[in-house]
């Protein structure tokens, strides 16, 4: 089972998702040339110009003492641990949050993880402070998952895996967003499978420019997943759904896929 940054599987039931909202996202640079395909299900809109504002129904750090409406969240120390926890959950939904105790997001996002925690009884919560200890950040380092803040370091990697011509795969989407959460625990699996294929993430809504980047790549739907290779944008699959994501994947890969 893998697991990594912020809320990494799938989301609660559709009736706690809501939908962040862009307008008028057009593309005026000529970056990368790309397609669109026909957004699928599963997807969320953007409608707004200005990062979305998010539930907060609480104002505890993570780094407060336990009370009993996040008991059910649980606080994991070290590898071992973290290992034991997901035997523990044996076939149940496990999503984790890895956090630092001087993040503004963190903080904002804990709260919003404990309400989850006591709706979703089905599902195991782990929260890892990646700055608590040298144990937790071998933990964080564990992932494979590049993530990226600016447009600047979407052009750095691209410009790095020219040479090797490996298909980088951008996971473009929301950190409050229903339908990024449920497939990421997907990429993170296949980030671990696939070595010849680059995995990378940026989340819009975590600053101006990034979300300026979903802006000029004409990203209406997030979670949006862009195909990259040598320089150029060679597709797009827009959605959750993990078969179809795979599918797409080998596809640009080369594989038939039937």
């Amino acid at each position: 089972m893998a697991a990594i940054t912020n809320f990494l599987t799938k989301p609660p039931p559709s009736d706690l998702y809501f939908s962040p909202r862009i307008t008028s996202l057009h593309s005026h640079d000529s970056f990368m040339s790309c397609f669109v395909t026909r957004p699928r299900p599963f997807s969320t809109k953007l409608e707004t110009s200005t990062i979305p504002r998010f539930i907060t129904k609480a104002t505890a750090a993570p780094g407060t003492k336990s009370a009993p409406s996040d008991e059910r969240v649980q606080k994991v120390h070290s590898i071992e641990e973290f290992d034991e926890a997901l035997q523990k959950a044996k076939n149940k939904l496990v999503v984790v949050e890895y956090a630092t105790s001087y993040s503004y997001h963190s903080s904002r996002i804990y709260p919003f993880m404990v309400e989850l925690s006591r709706t979703c009884n089905d599902v195991e919560f782990i929260l890892v402070m990646g700055d608590e200890s040298d144990k937790t950040r071998e933990l964080c380092q564990r992932e494979k998952i590049t993530k990226l803040h600016s447009r600047e370091d979407v052009e750095k990697l691209i410009d790095y895996h020219k040479l090797d011509h490996k298909l980088i795969v951008l996971d473009v989407g929301l950190k409050h967003c229903g339908p990024c959460v449920k497939v990421y625990p997907t990429v993170v699996k296949l980030s671990k499978q696939m070595d010849s294929v680059v995995f990378a993430r940026m989340s819009g809504d975590e600053n101006d420019r990034c979300m300026q980047f979903l802006k000029d790549m004409d990203v209406v739907e997030v979670p949006t997943f862009l195909f990259i290779r040598d320089g150029e944008i060679c597709g797009r699959y827009v959605g959750s759904g993990k078969g179809e994501l795979i599918g797409e994947i080998l596809r640009y890969q080369g594989v038939r896929v039937t």
